[in-house]
């Protein structure tokens, strides 16, 4: 048997034209797909050095930044210092801010060969050697010293302290002195740049014990003074008299006139150191400033120390 020729049917033409053959794509960047939103981010910075107007900003910026943080530390630290700093550490410095006065520097006055401290052990008297008119406070920068005050020699008669007192005081007050064997009486007075008049008189006796005894029962009980100062009125007990500005060995009772007062306001003080008994005066016009007084009492009680 033959084999006969293949023959080939011819196929079927789709009349719809086709598509061409996908070919494979060139790389390209990929499309980006929609994600959850995400929080904003800065945008991005170009790569490479900073123009140079960028880089002068960015200068200002770090040195603005840097100075804010130095100063910041600075302030923070000298704040802690101010509010850690008694009034009684810088006593001589005067503030605007709370009427501090510029005293000068502060010395003690040299005691005579031998002789002990008022609160040294041995010195059981509580005897001061140095000489009384030393041991003054001095006069605060500016202010107008008050001469009528420096008595004879710079001694006070007795007459003259006890004229700052109410007439109806002196005569028993007078003999209570003379009972107690008082035996100078040094004084000192000025009137500060704003009208304040500030008056010191430093009684010395015998012993200690004398002062200590009229101080408790007599001079300065603790609701009002014992005695009554001309011009002062109701005083009453200094209750914002600041306790951290004590001064070791020093007694002190501090009183300010109360409401109403007159054209003026007085504040006093009576301070017990050893042998000696301190009044210190301020009265000015309106009100008298308490910071002034606090730092006069403070300073004295420490030249008495």
């Amino acid at each position: 048997m033959t084999e006969q020729p293949r023959t080939t049917e011819p196929t079927a033409v789709d009349p719809t034209p086709t598509e061409p053959e996908p070919t494979e794509p060139e790389p390209t960047a990929p499309e980006p797909t929609a994600t959850a939103p995400q929080p904003l981010l800065p945008p991005p910075q170009p790569y490479g050095p900073p123009a140079p107007k960028d880089r002068r900003v960015l200068r200002a910026v770090l040195r603005w930044t840097a100075a804010v943080v130095v100063f910041a530390a600075v302030g923070a630290s000298a704040a802690y210092g101010i509010t850690r700093m008694e009034r009684t550490d810088v006593p001589g410095l005067a503030t605007e801010s709370d009427g501090r006065w510029d005293y000068p520097e502060l010395a003690k006055p040299p005691l005579p060969s031998g002789s002990p401290e008022p609160f040294d052990e041995a010195n059981k008297a509580g005897a001061h050697y140095a000489d009384l008119r030393a041991l003054l406070l001095p006069a605060p920068v500016g202010a107008t010293e008050d001469k009528a005050l420096r008595g004879a020699d710079g001694w006070l008669a007795t007459k003259d302290f006890l004229a700052a007192y109410e007439p109806e005081e002196r005569e028993e007050f007078r003999q209570e002195l003379v009972d107690d064997g008082l035996r100078h009486i040094a004084a000192r007075g000025w009137t500060a740049e704003d009208g304040t008049r500030t008056r010191i008189y430093l009684l010395h006796f015998d012993t200690a014990a004398v002062v200590d005894k009229a101080f408790s029962t007599d001079i300065a009980p603790y609701s009002s003074p014992g005695r009554l100062l001309r011009g002062a009125g109701s005083s009453v007990f200094d209750e914002d008299f600041p306790a951290s500005a004590r001064v070791d060995d020093i007694q002190r009772s501090a009183y300010t006139e109360s409401k109403p007062y007159g054209a003026e306001q007085v504040r006093q003080a009576y301070v017990a150191a050893g042998d000696v008994l301190a009044l210190i005066v301020q009265s000015r016009k309106g009100t008298a400033n308490p910071v002034p007084f606090q730092q006069t009492v403070t300073l004295q009680s420490q030249l008495l120390g």
